[in-house]
């Protein structure tokens, strides 16, 4: 119970640091490839896997904090929605990189 417990709040850690280094193009001013960037798809339903994956992990977060870290199977849920969010979201940022540049 205790590993499980450390590998959620790695997890979470290492989500909440990806994200503010994702961050610092904006934070320096070196967003100007950016500017020009739109998103746009066909078909809206592909957007709800990735806005459900985040409500996933703001959801299991908000309540693995709450119990404290302390149910083994909430935190090994936290831990693999966490894997998935950060492999979706480096597959995003290396698709957006190669359109930027």
């Amino acid at each position: 119970m205790k590993f499980s417990r450390i590998a959620a709040k790695v997890m979470v850690r290492l989500v909440l640091f990806l994200v503010i280094l994702a961050l610092i193009p904006f934070f320096t001013g070196d967003s100007s490839a950016l500017k020009h960037l739109y998103i746009i798809t066909d078909n809206k339903l592909a957007l709800a896997a990735p806005i459900l994956l985040m409500l996933g992990f703001i959801t299991l977060l908000v309540i693995c904090t709450r119990n404290q870290y302390r149910h083994a199977d909430l935190n090994w849920a936290l831990v693999i929605n966490t894997v998935v969010l950060i492999a979706y979201g480096v597959m995003v940022f290396v698709k957006i990189r190669q359109l930027a540049y």
